[in-house]
């Protein structure tokens, strides 16, 4: 079931379009893969799903309801959760009060249920297939792989129906970027819809049902795993207008740059 459907979404800038008819069903218990190159329009994307921009035409089915989401909040209480590149843990807080971050369990007179969140935490970790020994030890002390970790089990453990992961792998080794797909794995095992947007080909392949290629904003593919092979997909991803691609990655950036962050608004 999709649980998102995307159709003929556009989003426009003034004169320049950032996306153009880009149709996309993200469906619950499948890894939907949205691979493309700086520019490609990847980010766009990834705002129009978790509430951040609204399209400037085209339709999104929520359940199979028109839906228009207006802030992060509205994606939240839809259940999609977006980790994005700049994760929001806290490097000098423990593994556990980041996994409550926000959100903790409390008694009587505010006081911390501490025993009670630390199991939890690594329960959900242990669930998840990552064992952190020690959850008080300070995310600061983590490897990249194990905070991408921490943040990918946290919203799936408050409840995420959709799990956007912004290039959860970027600037990790072969070891972590393993761990991390291993968790995105674990959590299509659990039914959840995840949308990996990546630039890597190889990593989308390894847990991929459905993929779709950006470029420059355009929907060049959009298939199961049954009609695509790796080698396909890294064709796609390998194919010219270089010049063209960085023109569109910069116009992009200098929009994004300009526009006033709308989670400001809502912290």
């Amino acid at each position: 079931m999709a649980v998102i459907e995307l159709e003929n979404i556009t989003k426009s800038y003034g004169s320049f379009e950032a996306l153009r008819g880009v149709n996309l069903a993200v469906r619950e218990g499948e890894v939907t893969c949205v691979l493309g190159d700086n520019g490609a329009g990847k980010s766009t994307l990834i705002k129009i799903l978790s509430g951040l921009h609204q399209p400037t035409s085209g339709t999104m089915l929520i359940d199979g309801s028109a839906s228009t989401l207006t802030s992060p909040r509205d994606a939240i209480s839809a259940g999609i959760a977006t980790v994005h590149q700049t994760l929001a843990i806290v490097d000098e807080l423990s593994v556990w009060r980041n996994f409550f971050l926000g959100q903790e369990l409390t008694g009587a007179f505010g006081v911390l249920r501490q025993a009670e969140m630390k199991r939890i935490c690594s329960e959900q970790l242990l669930e998840m297939g990552i064992d952190i020994p020690d959850v008080d030890v300070e995310a600061g002390n983590l490897s990249g792989g194990q905070r991408q970790v921490i943040a990918i089990a946290r919203a799936v453990y408050f409840g995420a129906r959709v799990l956007i992961l912004d290039e959860p792998t970027a600037a990790l080794g072969v070891k972590q970027s393993g761990a991390v797909l291993r968790m995105v794995a674990a959590a299509r095992d659990r039914g959840i819809a995840v949308v990996l947007v990546t630039h890597n080909p190889h990593h989308a392949f390894l847990v991929g049902d459905h993929f779709t290629i950006l470029k420059l904003g355009h929907q060049e593919l959009d298939a199961p795993r049954s009609e695509v092979t790796l080698e396909e997909l890294t064709h796609q991803m390998a194919g010219g207008g270089e010049l063209e691609a960085l023109s569109h990655e910069l116009r992009l950036s200098l929009i994004h740059i300009s526009e006033p962050t709308r989670l400001r608004r809502i912290s």
